[in-house]
């Protein structure tokens, strides 16, 4: 997957907020060599309707875009774009193209995303893209809403379709009969195999039902954590002891409806439902000229995302339709009752929020306190989309951020506010001059501090009680606890973020009117994870816990089977 990464072109069209953020993505991930496109110059007055008003649409320096400053309006964003783009991972060719996107241009790239485009240009777009199987993508936003399209042609192969490594066990014993019978324990024994109905298995190392060792896979059915059925072994010979059952990944095919088709098909799926619900056309249309930050970075990394699974081969893909919306948000106190005149452009960078929101809501989100936990991957995600929001931006306001740790070379891929001359200084401070370059008007005080009773002079009741919320981006689970445990005592809404490889959480607690987060802690048994020993050992049990299992496979599984044989 990564060699195909890195010998990958992929074409950007489009640089609003999705389109920057998807590009950003790809360059971070190493990609050869990613194109950006933009018809023309920064927009600065386009007319579209909100709520039955005629009313312009955010100007080029809306607050999406996080690579162009206000001074940037009126350039061509993909040109603005490039200079900082090519800054974040020198080792991916990052150009602009200026001109049609012709069916012979369009033929040097494995990847096209299309962002910010007109149905028409999809559709034309999309047809080429089917006929010589370029994976193809479309992402938008709108407002609260945003989309994802994905056409990866006919015979798209996922070759690793799942994350991480295949299951496996240790056989301790196969029945002859019809079905068979295979006994067996996991790397961890209280918790037994793990594999699931329907999984294909093969063996190995099996003595006596020598047999299964040369079978072609089979599928398995579950009876309970340490039992699987398979097929017939009636007439294979006893066995005698020994052997593995592993977890086999066959590729997958998937074919994929070109956009025409799949427009055919949403327009009968319209007929057939019959009117619209006129209450969500109406939500959707009033904030339908609104940029908002965090919808744009969303869709544009999912966009990113399907892009990687596009090249790799690794994943599943979308089924081809994502949507999202977030209109709940309209629910919001006051945001029900806005007035045209509440959301009409101020000349504001922040003028696609205050087209959702309204002026009132923009000046509330300057005047917020809020502290940041964490300045790696997800804090720096926070901050840039904070400043783009121009959270603590007015008057009063202020982001308090905290981050121990130095900028090692392994964060540059993942961490788009470090650069490569970036390493070795402290993440929270480096995080913090970015955000400052990207929005002067905000404000942010860095520490190099672990947060901790060891820090209670500087982050203590006081500090926490004048605070409007905290955001915890932190990764071992005993800081969680601690920040958690200071949230609730100065009754401080607090939003907990972590990611796993692929996987991602998010969890609120508003104090005291929600439950505590209670992050999980390690089993009361002392196992663990199995993906934490792997993957995420921060304490020395963990390494004392895979040594253990280590052992167990090599040396006390195999004996206790030989005895039972012999017994």
């Amino acid at each position: 997957g990564g060699r195909r990464l890195r010998e990958a072109a992929v074409l950007v069209g489009g640089l609003r907020g999705v389109g920057a953020q998807a590009a950003a993505a790809l360059v971070l991930a190493g990609a050869r060599r990613v194109v950006l496109h933009e018809s023309g110059a920064a927009p600065g007055g386009v007319q579209v309707r909100q709520g039955g008003v005629r009313c312009p649409r955010p100007t080029g320096a809306a607050a999406p875009q996080f690579l162009q400053g206000e001074r940037s309006v009126g350039q061509n964003r993909a040109e603005v774009s490039q200079q900082l783009l090519a800054a974040l991972n020198p080792d991916v060719e990052v150009s602009v193209h200026a001109g049609e996107l012709s069916e012979e241009f369009l033929s040097a790239f494995q990847v096209v995303v299309l962002t910010e485009s007109p149905l028409e240009e999809q559709l034309r777009i999309g047809d080429i893209c089917h006929a010589k199987g370029i994976c193809f993508i479309v992402a938008d936003a709108k407002g609260l809403a945003g989309q994802l399209f994905c056409d990866f042609g006919e015979h798209f192969v996922v070759h690793d379709p799942v994350e991480g490594d295949p299951l496996c066990a240790t056989v301790q014993h196969i029945s002859q009969g019809n079905p068979g019978i295979v006994t067996c324990a996991g790397a961890d024994k209280n918790r037994g195999h793990r594999f699931s109905d329907g999984d294909l298995v093969m063996f190995s190392g099996v003595e006596g039902m020598v047999e299964l060792n040369s079978s072609e896979p089979c599928p398995v059915r579950v009876l309970d954590a340490f039992r699987l059925e398979i097929g017939d072994t009636s007439t294979f010979s006893p066995y005698r002891g020994g052997g593995r059952i592993s977890e086999v990944r066959p590729r997958q095919e998937h074919s994929y409806e070109d956009a025409e088709r799949v427009l055919e098909l949403a327009r009968e799926l319209g007929s057939a439902l019959g009117p619209l619900d006129e209450d969500v056309v109406r939500a959707f249309a009033s904030v339908s000229a609104g940029e908002l930050c965090p919808v744009a970075s969303f869709i544009g990394a999912l966009a990113a995302q399907e892009a990687m699974k596009a090249i790799t081969g690794k994943f599943l893909p979308l089924d081809q339709w994502f949507y999202f919306d977030a209109l709940e948000c309209l629910a919001v106190e006051g945001a029900a009752g806005l007035k045209p005149e509440d959301c009409a452009p101020r000349g504001s960078r922040y003028d696609g929020q205050i087209a959702v929101f309204g002026a009132d809501f923009q000046e509330e989100l300057g005047r917020q306190k809020y502290f940041v936990v964490g300045a790696g991957a997800i804090g720096c995600e926070l901050l840039k989309n904070f400043a783009m929001m121009g959270l603590a931006a007015g008057q009063g306001g202020d982001i308090t951020v905290t981050d121990m740790d130095t900028i090692a070379h392994s964060n540059l891929h993942r961490q788009l506010l470090f650069r490569e001359a970036d390493v070795g200084k402290p993440k929270a401070e480096v995080a913090a001059a970015a955000v400052r370059l990207m929005n002067p008007d905000i404000k942010v005080t860095a520490h190099q501090a672990q947060l901790g009773p060891g820090t209670e002079k500087l982050f203590g009741s006081t500090f926490f009680q004048r605070l409007d919320g905290v955001v915890s981006a932190l990764d071992t689970l005993t800081a969680r606890s601690y920040l958690e445990s200071c949230c609730i005592r100065s009754r401080t809404a607090l939003l907990d973020t972590g990611t796993e490889g692929a996987k991602g959480n998010v969890l609120a607690m508003v104090p005291p009117l929600s439950q505590p987060l209670e992050p999980g802690s390690d089993p009361a048994d002392g196992s663990f994870p199995l993906c934490t020993l792997r993957f995420f050992p921060c304490a020395i049990e963990h390494t004392l816990q895979w040594a253990r299992d280590e052992f167990e496979g090599l040396f006390q599984l195999p004996a206790e089977s030989v005895n039972r044989f012999l017994g």
